[in-house]
């Protein structure tokens, strides 16, 4: 006999749990108190839940594996919801536990009671609510199953505080770990064939890699197609890392802040192959100009995707690594030099943007920092972005060649995302480097969470890009608004010494001169360190799709153009 309380331990254990994030109260008192027989697991104490879910997300996106945070009941619960709906954006496999009132208490709005299952029901794969101890292990042993099978996402078990207290008769070894066979995609014939046949006869083609390259593993897969077919490839903000940077047929990034030559390349091609990518509005500009002249192919293992945004004429369902295996063996060898030299041609100058060469004029640029940070860790560290300007440099400037070295939140936007998610990655992979890079506007909203770290004792290093302003925002203010800058001049302490009064590393850069040595101490420190660069405040991201405009009007300087898109935006 154990009660549900030791039965939820139990069935971490059996899924192999080693860390769990998150925040005792009330309602999940009975869980944390049978914790205390369960050393095996390490609790990770935050300083706020949301940090719990974007710790877990941050582990599931490092690892691969399921990441698992814990709350309490009401505020508890509702806190981890930004990060329950990031997780599901991105397809981030997380199992989050809740404690709720006792079952005889739901619906009379009990002290800290809330409707957490109908709440999350929208931005998670399937949710439960658990009334008895008999039913806790074939829950959580389902929720992890959901969790990472077909496209992987959140999960929820919601436990009232009697079915942890209850007891039932329970045999270790029944439930876990769930099982994942490998996936089983069967193409039918005519849509494989149809698929080649438009690989064969493309001259323009280009391969966009979205995050299924990296949630399939199919890292070698597309590397092996892309040179045996020779489609160059085009990434989007979470596909990256998934094709080496420094990989001849990696043209970078897509999308409104994508290099301007991928999104001339996309635009005159014809015969686009969209591996694990689901076409967000990001990615396409209008969708009444995207790619005209392409034949478009679909390889997509959720089907509510396909056809969702772009229609295409061949759809592929099933898991990309499955899919690439079947295609590898019958695709044709092509010669693509003309293709692939027209767009060497495209790049231009811009192939050669480095803002390294500028000069030194006294002003501290974004883009120094992060290309300077790269070329510091030879480009083999973890990175853990927040959202904004700061986000949409590093994916310009610090060049990914191995997968899941890049963690950002990309469909939800979460801002705040970035430093618990890096503590999240530093657990999930203690050996590997890890950095933050954040604005100054999300780092105040998790900031907190440095406490964590400490408490840790954790080896991260944070860098936030502090330019006075929550930048995206004015950056689009000063484009399309007439620099009329409504609340976006940002008050911020003196970040170096919040991190001194944790107990850790603060230095402050403010020019260029400053920023290597500064990244070298903070290497050299083996705990916890975070420099405060005073970056030119009213620096903006080129190339820029405005809304509305096709993929191939970019805004690549400031100017007449950006007075332009004002005026027709």
């Amino acid at each position: 006999m154990k009660s549900g309380s030791q039965i939820i331990w139990e069935c971490l254990l059996a899924e192999g749990v080693k860390h769990v994030f998150g925040y005792p109260g009330g309602a999940i008192l009975p869980a944390y108190d049978a914790l205390c027989s369960y050393p095996q697991i390490h609790h990770v104490l935050v300083r706020h839940e949301q940090g719990a879910t974007h710790m877990a997300d941050g582990y599931a996106r490092a690892s691969g594996q399921v990441g698992v945070a814990m709350a309490t009941s009401g505020p508890g619960a509702t806190n981890m919801v930004t990060g329950i709906a990031t997780a599901m954006m991105d397809s981030s496999p997380i199992v989050c536990i809740t404690g709720q009132v006792g079952s005889k208490f739901l619906g009379t709005d009990a002290f800290q009671e809330t409707d957490i299952t109908g709440i999350t029901l929208p931005i998670t794969k399937h949710n439960y609510l658990v009334k008895r101890a008999e039913d806790v292990a074939p829950a959580l042993h389902e929720a992890f199953y959901v969790a990472r099978s077909g496209r992987p996402g959140p999960v929820l078990v919601d436990i009232t505080k009697d079915a942890q207290q209850g007891s039932c008769e329970f045999h270790a070894g029944t439930f876990g770990p769930a099982s994942l066979s490998e996936p089983h995609t069967e193409i039918p014939m005519q849509s494989f064939q149809a698929a080649l046949d438009l690989i064969h006869a493309a001259e323009r083609p280009v391969i966009l890699a979205g995050h299924g390259v990296l949630l399939s593993n199919a890292m070698a897969e597309l590397r092996d197609f892309a040179e045996r077919t020779n489609i160059p490839v085009a990434m989007t903000l979470l596909g990256i890392g998934g094709f080496p940077a420094s990989h001849p047929l990696n043209l970078g990034m897509m999308g409104m802040h994508g290099e301007a030559w991928v999104n001339h390349a996309i635009q005159e091609a014809d015969l686009l192959l969209a591996f694990g990518m689901r076409f967000d509005d990001r990615v396409t500009g209008t969708l009444k100009t995207y790619a005209p002249q392409a034949k478009k192919i679909h390889v997509e293992i959720d089907p509510a995707e396909v056809n969702k945004n772009v229609r295409v004429d061949c759809a592929l369902i099933g898991d990309l690594r499955q899919v690439l295996r079947c295609l590898i063996p019958n695709v044709k060898p092509a010669n693509r030099s003309r293709w692939l030299q027209h767009i060497d041609e495209l790049k231009g100058d811009s192939a050669v943007r480095d803002i390294q060469k500028l000069p030194d004029n006294g002003h501290l640029y974004a883009a120094h920092v992060i290309n300077d940070l790269w070329r510091e860790t030879n480009g083999s560290s973890i990175v853990v972005t927040d959202v904004g300007q700061h986000q949409m440099w590093e994916a310009q400037y610090y060049k990914h060649e191995e997968p899941r070295s890049l963690i950002t939140s990309g469909g939800l936007g979460t801002m705040g995302f970035a430093l618990p998610a890096a503590i999240g990655a530093k657990l999930a992979r203690p050996e590997a480097e890890v950095w933050v890079i954040a604005g100054d506007g999300g780092f105040q909203m998790t900031m907190p969470e440095l406490a964590t770290a400490a408490q840790e004792e954790l080896d991260i290093n944070v860098a936030v890009i502090n330019n006075g302003y929550l930048g995206m925002v004015r950056q689009w203010q000063e484009f399309f608004y007439d620099r009329r800058y409504s609340a976006t001049p940002l008050l911020s302490p003196n970040f170096a010494r919040i991190a001194e009064a944790y107990g850790l590393r603060g230095l402050t850069v403010q020019s260029r001169d400053q920023v290597i040595p500064a990244i070298r101490e903070a290497r050299a420190h083996r705990a916890t360190a975070l420099i405060n660069f005073l970056v030119e405040q009213e620096d903006s991201v080129f190339p820029m799709v405005p809304s509305g405009a096709a993929l191939n009007e970019m805004i690549r300087r400031p100017g007449p153009l950006v007075e332009t898109a004002a005026a027709e935006g």
